[in-house]
C-alpha cells in the first residue's frame, strides 16, 4: 500500500535530514568506494541468515541515492520505485520474503548486490534477519586493531557460524569461547552454538530494553561482562526477565568502564585519593553522614589467602602487613585471616562467612582471586573490596599493587657496580602486569652502572625449570633471586646475592614490600572519610599503584656494601621520590637492536610500563609461552597477564 510507502518515506527523509545536519553522508555507502577488490580476496560463504543491522550499504553506486542510510526510501511516492516497493511490501506481509538477496560481506558488514528493496521492506517491518547468498571479501592482514579483531571473528565463524556477536577489543571471541568451554580451533557442537545463540539474543533484548544502545560499546562487549559474573551453567533464556534485568542493572557500572577508552584510573600517590575532599566535595562532606569507628565499634577487615602464610613468601608478606594493622590501630580496626582459599568455591564460602559476621572491608591478595572477588563485590555492594593486582578494569573492586620496578632499577644499578664478569642472573616469577617492567628496569639500572652488563633471564614459573643450574652454566656469580624469604625454608637465595668461592651466599640487597604501611594508607581512607571521594571522573576502575615515594616500596642494603654505594643509592632514591629519575626516561633499546625511544624523550606511559612485552637489549632470554607455564600459574596470567599467549590465556589477560 502507498500509505505504508509514505510512512517509510517520512522515516527516510528524517534520517536524511539528521545525517546531513551532522555532516554525515546521508545515503547508503557503496562498497566499491570503501575498498578495492585488488586489496581483498573473495571467499564464498553461501546462504546464511544476515542480521539486518549488519547490512550497511550497497555493492555498487547504482541505487545508493534511492535510500537513506537506514535503508528507508527517499524517492517520491509517485515514482516507479515506490510502486515496486509497495507491491513487495504487500507480498511480504502476506507471504513473507522468500527469495534471498545477494550480498558481499566486508569486515562483518554487508553490502547488497541484488535485493535492496527486500532489505528496505524487511527493515520497515522490523524483521531481524534476511536470507542472503554471501561472498566474503577478505582483507590483507595488518596491524590495525579492527583488522585483528576481524581475523579473530573469522576464526570464530569457522567453528561457530554466527554473525550477530561483535567486539570492540581484541581477544573477545577467544574469551567468549572459553565461557562456553570451547576454543577457536575445533568445530563447536551444534547444541553449544544454539546455547550461545539463544543466550545472546535473550541478553541483547534485555540489554537494549535497559538502554544499552546508548553506551559506547557493542552488545558483545556487554555480554562478556555479564558472562564474567554469571556462569553459563544455566541458560539465560530460562531466566525470568526481571532477574536478567536486575543483573544487568547491577552490572551497569562495569558496562560503563568497558565502554571507556581509558577505563583504568592509576592512582600513583595516596594523597591523590584525597583530592576529592576539596571544593564541592568538601561542602557535600559537611552534610553527609560518615560512619565513625572506635574500639567499641571497630572497622572489621578480612584477608583471604590462597595458602597458609608459612608456605608462601608472597602471603607471608601480607600476613606481616595484617599483623601490623592489628597492632597499629589498637582495636579501632580488627582483622581476620582466611587461609586456604585456593578455589573460587572456597573463596566464595569464606567471603559469605565474613559478610555474615559483619566485615566491612575485604582484601584478596592474588590476581587468581579476582573473578570471585568481583562476583562477591556485585553481590555485596556495601562492602569495600580490594584485590592485589593492577591494570584490571573493574569498578566494583579497587586494586592495589606496588611500583616494584623502581626498587628493581636500584637493585640493577647495585648489581652493575658489583658484578665481576658483566654477567648477572635474574629469576623472574609470573609474567603478569608489571613483571616485565621490573626485569627491564633491573637491566637498565645494571647497564647504567656497567654498559657491558648482560642479564641472564630465567623463570621460576616454567615447567622443569632449573634456574640454579642455568645461572651456573652461564657463569653468573651474582643473581637476583626471589623477592622474599620462604618462611618454611632457610635458603638465603633471595634478593640480590652473590655465590662466593666457598659456596656460601652473600646477600647484597633485597626489595621491601611494606604491606603494613600500604594497608594503613588504604584503611586510613575509610577511617578519615575519604574513601568515597573517588578522584576518577565517572565510572572508572580505581587502581592504587604506589611506590618509593609512598614508602610502601624500598630497597634494603647489606652492611657489606661500600659506603659509596649507599650514598649513590640514597641519591637515586631521593631523585625517584621527587620523580626526577625513572628507568624509562630517555633512550631505550630492545632485544634485536630495536629502538623503543630516543635520547631526551619523556617517560613512557604507565599503561606501556604495565603491559610491555619487549625485553631490554642487554637481556639474554625470552618471555615464556603459555604451554611452558606450570598449571597453577596459568590462571593468574589469564587474569593479569601481559603476554600474547595461546588460546586459553588470550591477550593482555582478558579484563
Amino acid at each position: 500500500m502507498i500509505d505504508d510507502y509514505n510512512r517509510a518515506l517520512r522515516i527516510g527523509q528524517r534520517t536524511f535530514r539528521r545525517d546531513a545536519s551532522r555532516g554525515r553522508y546521508p545515503y547508503l555507502p557503496a562498497l566499491e568506494d570503501i575498498v578495492s577488490t585488488q586489496d581483498t580476496s573473495e571467499e564464498p560463504v553461501g546462504l546464511i541468515e544476515v542480521p539486518i543491522e549488519n547490512i550497511k550499504g550497497t555493492k555498487t553506486k547504482g541505487r545508493t541515492e534511492a535510500f537513506a542510510s537506514d535503508f528507508m526510501p527517499l524517492l517520491s511516492a509517485g515514482s516507479e520505485f515506490a510502486t515496486k516497493w509497495s507491491k513487495l511490501y504487500d507480498s511480504a506481509v502476506e507471504e513473507g520474503i522468500r527469495e534471498p538477496i545477494k550480498a558481499y560481506e566486508y569486515m562483518r558488514s554487508f553490502y547488497v548486490l541484488e535485493g535492496n528493496k527486500r532489505v528496505s521492506v524487511s527493515a520497515f517491518l522490523g524483521i531481524d534477519t534476511v536470507l542472503a547468498d554471501v561472498i566474503r571479501l577478505v582483507p590483507k592482514r595488518s596491524e590495525d586493531t579492527d583488522n585483528k579483531i576481524y581475523f579473530e571473528f573469522l576464526d570464530f565463524y569457522r567453528v561457530c557460524p554466527l554473525y550477530d556477536i561483535s567486539f570492540s577489543k581484541e581477544g573477545g571471541y577467544l574469551r567468549l569461547a572459553g565461557y562456553y568451554n570451547q576454543d577457536l580451533k575445533n568445530k563447536w557442537p551444534q547444541e553449544k552454538i544454539e546455547d550461545l545463540r539463544t543466550d545472546y539474543n535473550a541478553f541483547r533484548k534485555a540489554f537494549k530494553k535497559e538502554g544499552g544502545d546508548r553506551l559506547d560499546l557493542t552488545t558483545g562487549d556487554a555480554f562478556l561482562v555479564y558472562l564474567r559474573f554469571y556462569s553459563t551453567d544455566k541458560s539465560i533464556i530460562s531466566l525470568n526477565e526481571n532477574v536478567l534485568i536486575s543483573r544487568i542493572r547491577k552490572l551497569w557500572d562495569e558496562f560503563l568502564v568497558t565502554s571507556d577508552d581509558d577505563p583504568v584510573e592509576l592512582v600513583e600517590h595516596p594523597e591523590e585519593v584525597k583530592k576529592g575532599t576539596s571544593g564541592m566535595n568538601a561542602i557535600v562532606s559537611l552534610f553527609t553522614s560518615r560512619p565513625s569507628y572506635s574500639a567499641d565499634k571497630p572497622l572489621k577487615v578480612a584477608f583471604f589467602y590462597e595458602k597458609p602464610a608459612n608456605v608462601s613468601q608472597w602471603i607471608y608478606g601480607h600476613e606481616l602487613g595484617r599483623n601490623y594493622v592489628e597492632a597499629h590501630y589498637k582495636g579501632v580496626v580488627v582483622t581476620r585471616k582466611y587461609d586456604d582459599c585456593a578455589t573460587d568455591e572456597i573463596l566464595r564460602q569464606r567471603i559469605d562467612e565474613a559478610a555474615e559476621d559483619g566485615f566491612q572491608m575485604m582484601f584478596t591478595v592474588s590476581p587468581v582471586q579476582m573473578n570471585e572477588t568481583l562476583k562477591s563485590a556485585v553481590h555485596f555492594p556495601d562492602i569495600k573490596f580490594f584485590n592485589c593486582s593492577v591494570n584490571l578494569s573493574q569498578s566494583a573492586v579497587r586494586t592495589y599493587y606496588g611500583r616494584m620496578y623502581e626498587a628493581k632499577f636500584l637493585m640493577g644499578f647495585i648489581a652493575g657496580t658489583r658484578n665481576r664478569g658483566h654477567r648477572i642472573g635474574y629469576l623472574a616469577n609470573y609474567p603478569i602486569y608489571g613483571a616485565i617492567a621490573e626485569i627491564n628496569a633491573f637491566a637498565i639500572g645494571a647497564s647504567m652502572a656497567d654498559p657491558e652488563s648482560e642479564i641472564y633471564l630465567a623463570w621460576s614459573s616454567v615447567k622443569d625449570s632449573d634456574w640454579r643450574e642455568y645461572f651456573h652454566d652461564c657463569d653468573t656469580d651474582l643473581a637476583l633471586g626471589p623477592d622474599f624469604i620462604k618462611p618454611d625454608e632457610a635458603s638465603r637465595e633471595f634478593g640480590l646475592y652473590r655465590l662466593t668461592d666457598d659456596g656460601s651466599i652473600e646477600n647484597l640487597a633485597f626489595p621491601l614490600w611494606d604491606w603494613g604501611k600500604y594497608y594503613q594508607l588504604i584503611i586510613d581512607q575509610v577511617l578519615d572519610g575519604t574513601w568515597d571521594d573517588n578522584p576518577a571522573q565517572g565510572a572508572k576502575a580505581l587502581n592504587y599503584w604506589w611506590g618509593i615515594s609512598s614508602q610502601v616500596i624500598d630497597v634494603i642494603l647489606s652492611p657489606h656494601l661500600p659506603y659509596q654505594t649507599y650514598k649513590l643509592v640514597d641519591i637515586m632514591r631521593q631523585a625517584m621520590q621527587r620523580e626526577l629519575l625513572n628507568p624509562f626516561y630517555g633512550e631505550i633499546w630492545a632485544q634485536g637492536h630495536r629502538k623503543i625511544k630516543g635520547f631526551g624523550t619523556p617517560k613512557i606511559s604507565n599503561e606501556e610500563i604495565l603491559t610491555m612485552t619487549w625485553l631490554n637489549d642487554n637481556i639474554i632470554g625470552s618471555l615464556p609461552k603459555e604451554h611452558d607455564l606450570v598449571p597453577e600459574v596459568e590462571k593468574a596470567v589469564s587474569v593479569s597477564g601481559t603476554l600474547e599467549t595461546d588460546d586459553s590465556l588470550g591477550k593482555k589477560g582478558s579484563k
